[in-house]
């Protein structure tokens, strides 16, 4: 079936948001579905996932187990073919300084990945970590001389 004008209809209309303390006429007086007292009558009352009441938590019960590395995860920096044909010049040195001093790495760096998108047709010098198959036959195929460290 095909969209046209007379085809259109409406979607279904939004529910009207209830509005609460507004007299007992409207469903949600008095109260305001809070019920009587206690922590979730009060204002500002919000209730940590898992609390228990004062009593001591199932969480915290439990033993914790295992170990991760992920903090410690040294991950490489990753530069694109097309950010180095849009930033270096011919006979320039691809590094990590370099890459710095152009606004392409940032902050703790353990190295350089690059990788095959895009497309280079600069005759650049690199020295990078790692380089993806992808990319290698692209740099190979310009003709271009890297060095993996």
């Amino acid at each position: 079936m095909t969209t046209s004008l007379h085809t259109l209809k409406n979607n279904k209309p939004k529910d009207r948001q209830q509005r609460v303390g507004r007299g007992p006429g409207s469903g949600r007086g008095k109260t305001s579905g809070r019920g009587h007292k206690g922590q979730g009558a009060r204002s500002g009352a919000k209730k940590r996932y898992g609390n228990e009441g004062g009593q001591f938590p199932l969480y915290m019960k439990l033993p914790t187990r295992g170990f991760s590395r992920a903090r410690f995860r040294e991950e490489l920096h990753i530069v694109n073919l097309w950010q180095i044909e849009k930033f270096y010049d011919d006979a320039e040195d691809v590094n990590e300084e370099s890459l710095r001093k152009h606004g392409l790495v940032s902050g703790k760096c353990h190295g350089i990945k690059v990788l095959a998108n895009g497309e280079i047709t600069k005759k650049v010098t690199m020295t990078v970590n790692a380089i993806s198959a992808g990319a290698q036959k692209k740099l190979e195929d310009a003709g271009i001389t890297f060095s993996v460290i």
